[in-house]
């Protein structure tokens, strides 16, 4: 049995959806998710469904019954993430599971991104652990520029503080047939997956590619860092999550979100998606 967690998120569900699609039975997948209602879908699928919370050890170690497999979507609490993960690699290791995959960011070695530490942590709470594992450090999600497409048209701007900085995206689905790939191999323990898009853009190449597709004009305008969250907590964004969203473009001004190694496009082979297509959805 295969056991996905937060299987209702954004990348866990279409990881779940992929592990279908590569001829898993339904029963042999264990969707883990906090609030088995929000998983009737999966349950119709005939997907097993069982409730398990991060923060909740017991229902980890109740979820991962009869698991031989895991794959560990990072949890989206920021500043949580290391205890919620080590949680759940406790109760893999309980289980005596044969494979923990783990998404990872890029880079997570040397990556100066504020959002790298927690991956870190859990990279070295896995090693330690003795879990068979393997890592999936994903780049950037295209969803994270695109999902804002629509107001870059309508203020004529994407704002940012990267400079001339490299983005190396790809869109989740592409990330998720990554992690299907690899927790429904044999011999994937101990290697480590940079994993990012084949085509790289910089945020001026982004906002002329939306000006392009939707007909409108729109630049982008490079801020300080400290302006640039200004601007994230003007618009709704949380202070702390704000920081981390500037400081992260920083990071990429410095190389932190570019890969050329191709390992994505290789493993699941086929292209990965352009941020074109991407951007084409989102509008």
């Amino acid at each position: 049995m295969i056991l996905v967690t937060g299987a209702t998120g954004q990348l866990g569900q279409l990881i779940v959806a992929s592990i279908l699609a590569s001829g898993v039975k339904a029963e042999n997948i264990v969707a883990a998710v906090r609030n088995p209602e929000k998983a009737t879908h999966l349950a119709d699928l005939g997907v097993v469904v069982r409730q398990a919370d991060y923060t909740d050890p017991a229902s980890l170690t109740s979820a991962m019954a009869g698991v031989k497999r895991v794959v560990l979507v990072s949890s989206s609490e920021v500043g949580q993430r290391a205890a919620q993960h080590q949680n759940v690699i406790d109760a893999a290791k309980e289980a005596n599971v044969e494979l923990l995959a783990y998404t990872s960011i890029l880079h997570a070695d040397t990556s100066p991104l504020a959002l790298a530490e927690e991956h870190r942590a859990t990279e070295a709470a896995l090693k330690a652990s003795g879990v068979p594992h393997v890592l999936l450090r994903n780049g950037w999600y295209s969803e994270n520029y695109t999902m804002g497409a629509s107001m870059a048209v309508e203020h004529g701007a994407v704002l940012g503080s990267a400079g001339d900085g490299q983005y190396s995206t790809a869109t989740r689905a592409d990330y998720a047939d990554a992690a299907a790939i690899v927790i429904t191999s044999e011999g994937q323990a101990g290697k480590v997956y940079e994993l990012a898009g084949d085509q790289a853009f910089t945020l001026t190449e982004y906002a002329a590619h939306v000006a392009k597709i939707s007909g409108k004009e729109v630049v982008y305008q490079d801020l300080p860092e400290a302006e640039y969250a200004k601007v994230l907590v003007s618009v709704g964004l949380p202070e702390g999550f704000a920081k981390i969203l500037a400081d992260s473009d920083t990071g990429a001004a410095k190389g932190a979100l570019f890969d050329d190694s191709h390992t994505l496009s290789t493993l699941i082979g086929r292209p990965t998606t352009p941020i074109q297509d991407s951007i084409k959805v989102a509008l």
